[in-house]
């Protein structure tokens, strides 16, 4: 991550025109009705902010996967009439992203006006990050802001060429946090810092282990990716789901957690029933002596316990993953638990990962946890150590932010 960002608040913004990367990719139904606006709301306070300084307001954004056509089931034109209805004035519309329709628009906004460009991936030109195309979007604005962090992870040419052609660039009040949350966890973390890493897979994560663990003061693996290192460390699981070709890696994690000074925790007991369905008889077990009709679906009262005492103690919190099927009763009995005594804690705690989200939801406690990253694919690349294309962009090396 650059060592210094430029926002809203340092950059020249006034009577400016400023072209914000959102990210509009709403779910929709098959009418094309928006299901969930959350995505638009969350840009709020960066139209709000730059109309306070009386910026003219040019947005762009993907939506779906047109695959560089045109096609009208992924127009913006919605959203545009969507976010006219949160902002309570109408937003223009551009019938294209580059071009005489966006320069047009861009040119008739008054202060405080907003307008919105039309998909931007309707050109193969934004995927494959074509810098003629970047510097045609760079025309539409003075001032360029990625909003957009759910992105950042894509070289693209909307959140990473179109910074070589704008003098004046930043970040906006979104992406703001997403980056004053990440630093909090890894630049600056209160210690003892606590990884909380669950989910199906250890495959699908095993860079982001890899790196965490150089971070982290202890780390609590769970879900069906425990299983594997429980099956790693010779226990018989059962019928549990567990990668068989990953126990050399879940071993290889456990050697460089204890070079690091990591302390990794895996369930003592858990939760265990002879199907994942609903309601299904279940009984507790540890890990010893899981039975050999049984699969791990949870970890079990005494493993909660545990680590929730620890959650109470720890400085810093990093949780990316379920430690359950939660999403099928009574198997998110582990997973609530911890998200209850994360939200009670004094600790400062970043979540993220769709199902992580939907768990804390499932909880009811998104307002006790510090920070819940709108991230995706951009959050678990960073939680890799890997530098994000949309970030880097946009670094500077004047004026701290």
């Amino acid at each position: 991550m650059p060592d210094v960002i430029q926002t809203i608040d340092t950059l020249d913004v006034h009577g400016k025109t400023v072209l914000v990367r959102v990210d509009f990719n709403v779910p929709r139904a098959a009418d094309g009705t928006i299901t969930d606006d959350t995505r638009i709301r969350a840009h709020l306070p960066t139209i709000v902010d730059l109309q306070a300084k009386d910026a003219r307001i040019v947005l762009m954004s993907h939506l779906g996967r047109p695959g560089g056509q045109r096609d009208d089931k992924e127009s913006l034109r919605g959203i545009a009439a969507h976010l006219s209805a949160l902002l309570g004035q109408t937003v223009d519309f551009a019938d294209d992203c580059i071009g005489p329709d966006a320069e047009e628009m861009a040119a008739r906004l008054n202060p405080k006006g907003v307008g919105l460009l039309e998909n931007l991936r309707f050109h193969a030109e934004e995927e494959a990050n074509n810098p003629e195309f970047a510097r045609k979007l760079a025309k539409l604005g003075d001032v360029y802001l990625n909003d957009a962090f759910g992105t950042a992870h894509r070289a693209h040419a909307s959140t990473a060429g179109i910074a070589e052609f704008v003098a004046q660039k930043g970040i906006g009040r979104l992406m703001q946090q997403e980056v004053n949350a990440l630093s909090k966890v890894f630049d600056k973390p209160k210690k003892p810092v606590l990884v909380i890493s669950g989910g199906s897979k250890v495959s699908s994560k095993i860079d982001i282990l890899r790196h965490l663990v150089t971070k982290a003061d202890q780390m609590m693996i769970g879900g069906a990716m425990a299983n594997t290192f429980l099956a790693a460390l010779g226990h018989d699981m059962g019928n549990s789901l567990f990668e068989l070709e990953q126990r050399a890696n879940a071993k290889e994690i456990l050697s460089l957690a204890g070079a690091c000074g990591c302390r990794i925790l895996l369930p003592v007991d858990v939760t265990v029933a002879e199907g994942l369905k609903e309601n299904m008889p279940t009984q507790v077990a540890d890990v010893e002596h899981i039975p050999a009709d049984s699969m791990a679906l949870d970890i079990g009262p005494k493993t909660a316990e545990q680590w929730s005492k620890l959650i109470s103690q720890a400085g810093t919190i990093l949780w990316n993953g379920p430690v359950g099927a939660f999403e099928i009763a009574p198997f998110d009995m582990g997973t609530t638990a911890l998200a209850k005594a994360i939200a009670a804690s004094q600790a400062y705690s970043l979540a993220g990962g769709g199902d992580t989200i939907a768990a804390i939801a499932k909880a009811g406690v998104e307002a006790d946890i510090g920070y819940i990253s709108t991230g995706g694919g951009s959050l678990l690349e960073f939680l890799e150590g890997k530098e994000l294309p949309g970030i880097k962009a946009v670094g500077s090396s004047k004026n701290a932010a």
